[in-house]
């Protein structure tokens, strides 16, 4: 019995792990008075907000890449001179700090006899996590190019792994493609 209770124990903590562990959040939103099957073709911002200086950054081109990819899979033509739609970027980090609880008490009595024990409850050991990380959060905007008013929007946010700090290509085309699969509409037709 108490070494069923161990197990038990550990696997909660395993799971409070494992929860810790989160992947991106991604959502999207749009506004549902426009009629999206007017819309045909598309371009990107002069200046878009992911870059700073005047030039392009690396980012700002795997985005473009990305975004590029998705639209033309869904029937958008890319178009410089008349765009339908205009498309922005907007990134931005921030330092997060979470504090997890310790580990589950110890429901086993004075050395371990009885349920919970002839002796009452012992506590365990308690110890807070103190867990620090980077959060980024990455915008795409739509905007209707004639009203310069938005009409769609991706947002995903998530914890920076060294992982995708090492390839960001393909960090940035997974968070691109997550935000695309809350992108209703196809070239010149209805919602899907």
């Amino acid at each position: 019995m108490r070494r069923a209770i161990r197990w038990l124990c550990s696997l909660v903590a395993l799971v409070a792990l494992v929860s810790c562990v989160s992947t991106p959040e991604t959502r999207a939103d749009y506004d549902k008075t426009v009629n999206f099957a007017q819309y045909r073709s598309f371009a990107f911002f002069d200046k878009v907000g992911t870059d700073d200086a005047d030039y392009e950054s690396l980012m700002t081109r795997q985005l473009k890449d990305s975004t590029r990819r998705e639209l033309e899979a869904r029937g958008y033509r890319y178009n410089e001179s008349a765009p339908d739609l205009l498309v922005n970027f907007k990134a931005s980090v921030t330092q997060q700090t979470r504090v997890h609880p310790g580990p589950m008490p110890y429901w086993g009595g004075y050395y371990g006899y009885g349920w919970p024990g002839y002796y009452g409850f012992w506590g365990g050991y308690y110890e807070p996590y103190v867990d620090q990380y980077d959060e980024g959060t990455l915008n795409i905007d739509i905007v209707d190019a004639r009203r310069k008013q938005l009409v769609w929007e991706g947002v995903t946010t998530g914890r920076i792994t060294d992982k995708a700090r090492n390839n960001r290509s393909a960090a940035i085309d997974t968070a691109v493609r997550d935000m695309f699969t809350q992108f209703p509409f196809r070239a010149g037709g209805a919602p899907e």
